[in-house]
């Protein structure tokens, strides 16, 4: 019973979390802070009360419109809301396999825990900031890159993890943004932008040099998946822009859960052969 009410504050956390993303967005986009101010429609400014501002629910009970104008309230607001409440459930998972080890929380496990939430509110704005409007936001991408790095020094020189390999991996990370690099460089920018460098960066420092392999195999193969659908079925042509964060993004996420386990395979496939 215990174990079901955390797993129930965590999503419900993750819910509240991403119906704050989303208002992010937003005022990112409008260069308003988002610190302050109460929030309203975005088509009609209406301010809006506490029954328009219930994660998910909300959106079901106003059966997808606005209260005030009527106009369509996206499905963006409910399907983020979501998709940060599963995330939030898969990190918890992720970080306490054995439930019994949450009930002997230490500093130090929040600490990691609550950086790891962070960094996936990072991500999550990257992710739809990108696909909306073909950007990756420096306010977003600087301060992630800057917490993400000091973090990782402060690991290893303070959780004892200060062997040889952690160091190494921590500096080989950022080696595989130098193809995006290098790809800037080759294009002038037509083939892929500067922020597509950064967040290899991120991702570089996030997880370090194997998992930003796995996670990049992973962002290519999903894209060119999508991107080919997209040119059969005629929503976009060969000269088309695609936005290639929402695909580092979600090839991240895919790494940092399940790399390793894609690793062992792939050497275990190679291997049969």
């Amino acid at each position: 019973m215990l174990k079901e009410f955390f797993f129930c504050f965590i999503f419900l956390l993750g819910v509240c979390v991403g119906s704050f993303l989303n208002c992010v967005v937003y005022r990112l986009k409008e260069g308003k802070g988002f610190l302050s101010g109460r929030s309203f429609c975005p088509k009609c400014k209406h301010k809006l009360s506490w029954q328009d501002l219930i994660p998910i629910l909300s959106f079901f009970l106003l059966k997808g419109r606005c209260r005030y104008c009527k106009e369509k309230i996206s499905w963006q607001y409910p399907l983020v809301e979501i998709a940060t409440g599963t995330l939030f459930l898969l990190i918890f998972n992720f970080q306490f396999p054995i439930f019994n080890e949450f009930l002997m929380f230490k500093l130090q496990n929040l600490l990691i825990f609550s950086y790891q939430l962070l960094i996936t509110c990072f991500l999550i704005i990257i992710f739809i900031y990108d696909l909306k409007y073909f950007i990756i936001p420096d306010r977003i991408i600087y301060p992630a890159m800057g917490i993400t790095f000091l973090y990782r020094l402060f690991e290893i020189w303070n959780f004892g993890y200060g062997d040889l390999s952690e160091i190494s991996d921590l500096a080989l990370g950022v080696l595989p943004s130098l193809f995006f690099l290098f790809i800037i460089l080759l294009s002038r920018g037509r083939w892929m932008g500067i922020g597509d460098f950064k967040l290899a960066m991120l991702m570089g420092f996030f997880l370090g040099f194997t998992k930003t392999l796995v996670a990049l195999f992973l962002s290519f193969f999903i894209g060119s998946i999508i991107g080919t659908g997209l040119i059969i079925f005629g929503k976009k042509s060969l000269k088309s822009e695609i936005p290639f964060g929402p695909f580092l993004v979600t090839g991240t996420f895919l790494a940092w859960f399940w790399g390793e386990q894609i690793i062992d395979w792939y050497f275990t496939f190679f291997n049969l052969i």
